[in-house]
C-alpha cells in the first residue's frame, strides 16, 4: 500500500503534542519573557480550573468511549469506519480538541500562566491547519453526503 492508497486522513502532527508545546511555551513566555500577572484569589482560580479542566477531561472522555464503542481509533490518521453522530458528537465535530482546548485553560488557570490560556486560539488553529482541515477533507472524501450533511448540522467546535 502506497502513503496515496492510506485509510485515514494525512494529519501533520498529532494534536495533543500541539497542545503540550503550547502549555510549555506559554508557561516559559510568561516565566521569562513577559510575565502577566493573574491576580485571583488561590481558591477561585483552582476552583475555576478544576471545574474547567473537569470539563474538558468528561468531554474527551466521552468522545474516546464512544471511538471504543464503535470499535474505532480515535488516533486521526487511523482508518474511519463510520461517522460518529451520538453523544458529544451532536454538539461539536471536535470534541477532543475542544477537551483538550479546555483543559490546556484549565492548566494555565491553574499555574497562574495567563500565556497558555492566551494560546488556547493560536493552538486551534494549529489543529485546524495540521489536523481539522485533513480529517474534514478525508471524512468528506469517503462519506460523502452522509458527513456532508452532518457537517451542517453541528458545528466545529461548540
Amino acid at each position: 500500500m502506497t502513503a496515496g492508497d492510506r485509510d485515514g486522513a494525512s494529519v501533520g502532527i498529532p494534536p495533543p503534542v500541539v497542545y503540550l508545546v503550547a502549555i510549555l511555551a506559554g508557561a516559559l513566555v510568561d516565566r521569562y519573557l513577559f510575565p502577566v500577572p493573574l491576580d485571583l484569589p488561590g481558591d477561585v482560580r483552582f476552583g475555576t480550573a478544576a471545574v474547567v479542566s473537569a470539563i474538558g477531561i468528561g468531554i474527551m472522555a466521552a468522545a474516546i468511549g464512544l471511538f471504543r464503542r464503535t470499535g474505532q481509533d480515535p488516533k486521526p490518521w487511523e482508518s474511519t469506519p463510520e461517522i460518529i453522530s451520538t453523544g458529544v458528537y451532536r454538539f461539536t465535530r471536535n470534541p477532543m480538541y475542544v477537551g483538550m482546548a479546555l483543559l490546556q485553560a484549565g492548566i494555565g488557570l491553574a499555574l497562574a500562566r495567563p500565556w497558555i490560556i492566551a494560546l488556547v486560539p493560536v493552538v486551534l488553529a494549529v489543529v485546524y491547519a495540521t489536523a481539522v482541515r485533513h480529517e474534514k477533507a478525508y471524512l468528506e472524501e469517503k462519506f460523502g453526503t452522509t458527513y456532508l450533511s452532518y457537517k451542517r448540522s453541528v458545528r466545529r467546535w461548540i
